[in-house]
């Protein structure tokens, strides 16, 4: 089976250095920075539609201005890697090791995800990856369909696994199966709202859940 990943979240416990950077930048930038709660609702979309949500007043220039912003503080944040979730490290191996391809589709940056990859031993376990630069930003499904096919499989047959309601969106939106994790920025009623397969609160559970679809 294919399954795709979101990244942040999901696999990586990002949020809060995600919050914390945004509100950096809106420092950096001269905006005033919003409360922890409106940040996360937008983690997983592409920065510059993020920032866009966010500060529906700033024009094209000024939401690049804040972008660089932010990025240039969560570069300075990220000399201190983000640890994965509980269970992912060996989840994924299992995945992988009962012949699974495994891939990712994340609103991070082509830039970012490789400089996290260069860090991490189990970036060597995903076969694919499509960033939000590269293709339309969730809960577009392009990315999805990208993969899919990249991989010659139909959406029907592959699984999306993500923490936001764009993650389960996407997938819905073509009639991808997917699977919510409830620990990551989206409430379980959101994430219910797309009729995912499963919700888990563990990501070791998806393992039962995969074996369940076969």
């Amino acid at each position: 089976m294919l399954i795709i990943f979101d990244w942040d979240g999901t696999i990586l416990d990002s949020s809060n250095k995600i919050v914390a950077c945004v509100q950096a930048g809106a420092l950096e930038f001269g905006v005033e920075p919003l409360a922890a709660e409106e940040i996360r609702n937008i983690i997983g979309l592409e920065l510059s539609v993020a920032i866009a949500s966010l500060y529906p007043s700033l024009n094209a220039q000024e939401v690049e201005g804040f972008r660089a912003a932010y990025v240039r503080n969560f570069i300075l944040a990220d000399r201190e890697p983000c640890k994965m979730f509980v269970g992912v490290d060996d989840s994924l191996r299992a995945l992988k090791a009962a012949g699974h391809d495994l891939c990712v589709a994340t609103g991070k940056s082509r830039r970012g995800l490789d400089r996290v990859f260069s860090g991490l031993p189990i970036s060597s376990l995903f076969s694919a990856s499509r960033c939000a630069d590269e293709t339309a930003s969730k809960p577009n499904p392009m990315m999805l369909d990208q993969l899919c096919t990249e991989r010659g499989v139909v959406p029907e047959s592959a699984l999306m696994v993500g923490d936001t309601e764009y993650d389960l969106e996407m997938a819905h939106k073509i009639a991808m199966p997917s699977v919510g994790v409830s620990y990551g920025v989206h409430s379980v009623e959101r994430l219910q709202r797309w009729q995912p397969v499963a919700v888990i609160d563990r990501f070791a559970e998806l393992l039962s859940v995969v074996e369940s679809l076969r």
